[in-house]
Order: C-alpha cells, then sequence, then structure tokens
C-alpha cells in the first residue's frame, strides 16, 4: 500500500474502497467549494457507487504505473486529494494535482503534501520533471507552487473548458536539480523527519 507520514496529524496515502464514502460526502459537502476551478465536478448529487467505481479505476492506474490520486488525511479525517496526473517515463516527467475540502484549507495540508510527492517523483520514481497547472485566477491554487519554489513558465491561454467556458492555466515547473538545491525543501526535511 502507498502511503506516506506528513506529520504527527497528516498522511498521504492510496485511496481504497473503504473510503468512498468519506469522500464521496466531502466531495459532495464541498460542491461550490470544489466546482469553481475542477472541471471533472459537474453533478452536485453523485452516488456513492459513482464513487467506488473511481476508485477502482484510481487503483488500476496505480498497478499499471499511469498515475494516481491519494487521499490527504489530517487527524483521521479525509481532507483532500492529491495525485499525479500521468507518468511520462520518456521524458522523466509528472503532473501533479490536488484539492481540499473547505474546512482543511490555511493549514499547509497541500503544501506539505506536495513535498512528499515531488520527493517521491524524484527519489523513487526517478523522475525530472513535475508540472503544476493552476487556473490563471485561482489564487490560493496558485500559493502551493509558488511557496514551493517551482518556476512559472508562463500561462497557457485558454488551455482548460471549465464550466461553459475556457480558462487560462499558469504553468509552473520544477526540475530534480532545482528540488535537490531548494531552501524550502531543505528546511521541510528537517521539520519533517521523512
Amino acid at each position: 500500500m502507498f502511503s506516506h507520514k506528513i506529520d504527527n496529524e497528516t498522511e498521504i496515502s492510496l485511496i481504497e474502497l473503504r473510503d468512498a464514502e468519506e469522500l464521496n460526502a466531502l466531495v459532495t459537502n464541498n460542491f461550490e467549494h470544489l466546482r469553481a476551478w475542477s472541471g471533472w465536478l459537474k453533478v452536485k448529487e453523485r452516488p456513492v457507487e459513482q464513487t467506488r467505481d473511481w476508485i477502482k479505476r484510481n487503483k488500476k492506474r496505480f498497478g499499471s504505473g499511469d498515475g494516481f490520486e491519494m487521499a490527504v488525511r489530517h487527524r483521521g479525517r479525509l481532507a483532500g486529494q492529491i495525485g499525479y496526473n500521468y507518468f511520462d517515463y520518456e521524458n522523466l516527467k509528472t503532473e501533479i494535482g490536488y484539492w481540499l475540502g473547505s474546512s482543511f484549507q490555511g493549514k499547509g495540508l497541500i503544501t506539505k503534501a506536495c513535498g512528499v510527492a515531488i520527493d517521491n517523483a524524484f527519489g523513487e520514481f526517478g523522475l525530472n520533471r513535475i508540472e503544476i497547472r493552476c487556473g490563471s485566477e485561482n489564487w490560493k491554487s496558485r500559493k502551493i507552487p509558488e511557496r514551493l519554489g517551482f518556476r512559472e513558465e508562463g500561462t497557457a491561454r485558454q488551455a482548460e473548458w471549465l464550466h461553459h467556458r475556457f480558462i487560462d492555466l499558469v504553468v509552473y515547473s520544477m526540475l530534480a536539480s532545482d528540488w535537490n538545491s531548494n531552501m524550502y525543501n531543505a528546511k521541510e526535511k528537517r521539520s519533517l523527519k521523512l
């Protein structure tokens, strides 16, 4: 099982079928909050079976090495998700995506979870490049790669169809060599004792 402890209160782990009801409730209860920047979330009424089917597909992706989503847990509760959208082993790169329920924001959970995901991508998976793409007006999401020392490479204009409109995506990148010399990374490794 894929699982990493972030600190005494927080961990990331592969999403399991036993998480279906809690995950479904988190998405449903945060529908408006998540829908603002999530093209995958279209309808508020979401049967738990839909979430179970998604978890099964996610576990297949994990097994095949295509990328996968993980649960972010804080104080024993499912707080959100972080994941590798894909793995491109030919070019040694991936893209990280994430979201949190509104009541879990402002605690540094995603920043810390990204740190672990980045360490894994560069260490365990041997990748060279990570991208994070954020809606250009999604200021909260954009703070994460900026805080972690990612480089803003530019804006992909009208790159995503989001609920009846195109939005621009700001593209951030981190290279393995950047991460190894990154001041945030060194500080977090000391405090997280990974």
